[in-house]
């Protein structure tokens, strides 16, 4: 009696077990990941070589800015940008190049450009354009925040892009209006272009400011 009791129990068991199944909901598929973000078009990246001592690598914006993107690039292929010094370089704000004089006075021999502000903060590492006291007179200059300021630049300057790697040689562009020694750029060019960069000496890290942290 006992065998056929167990028997009985298991055979109930087992039919419980697969009406169980049998009744359970099918289970919702897994989704399917994400995609992997799109790499960086590298026609809308440039590089600047700086005499800082490495590259420094912005990511172009021309969905927001496309006609400041264009000259950028239109004159990093002319090697407009080459040698030339950052001129304006103030603590805590930011760090000015794109003049052939040197002065600040000076741009390119196109013409100025129509502001596209937008809505771009300016934040550590934003590149943006220098203009004069008039909206649509930016040209070739342009400057690279050292700390964020929206208030004072947002919709008042055209950004156009933002570093995202070699910020370091950035934080080392010698300070001044305009600075006993200047830093420059000793090369511009886009990425999609593969210069390579030069062979550069970085200066003495004790002669250097701390990097500024976000």
């Amino acid at each position: 009696m006992m065998t056929k009791f167990l028997a009985a129990f298991v055979s109930l068991f087992i039919g419980t077990a697969a009406f169980a199944q049998e009744a359970a909901p099918a289970t919702e598929p897994s989704p399917a990941p994400a995609p992997a973000p799109a790499a960086p078009d590298p026609e809308n990246i440039l590089h600047l070589d700086l005499s800082t001592g490495g590259r420094v690598s912005i990511l172009m914006r021309p969905d927001v800015a496309p006609a400041h993107v264009e000259r950028i690039k239109a004159l990093t292929r002319r090697k407009f940008y080459d040698g030339i010094i950052f001129h304006r370089v103030i603590e805590g704000f930011m760090a000015q190049t794109g003049d052939p004089q040197g002065t600040g006075a000076g741009g390119s021999d196109l013409p100025d450009l129509k502001a596209e502000f937008n809505t771009i903060p300016h934040l550590r590492g934003t590149a943006s354009m220098a203009r004069t006291d008039q909206p649509d007179t930016a040209n070739s200059q342009f400057f690279i925040m050292f700390l964020p300021n929206t208030a004072a630049m947002d919709g008042k300057y055209t950004a156009w892009g933002r570093v995202f790697a070699g910020m370091e040689f950035v934080d080392r562009i010698e300070r001044g209006e305009p600075p006993v020694n200047p830093s420059k750029i000793v090369k511009a060019s886009i990425a999609a272009d593969n210069v390579p960069p030069p062979v550069l000496t970085a200066p003495l890290a004790a002669a250097q400011p701390e990097p500024v942290k976000n």
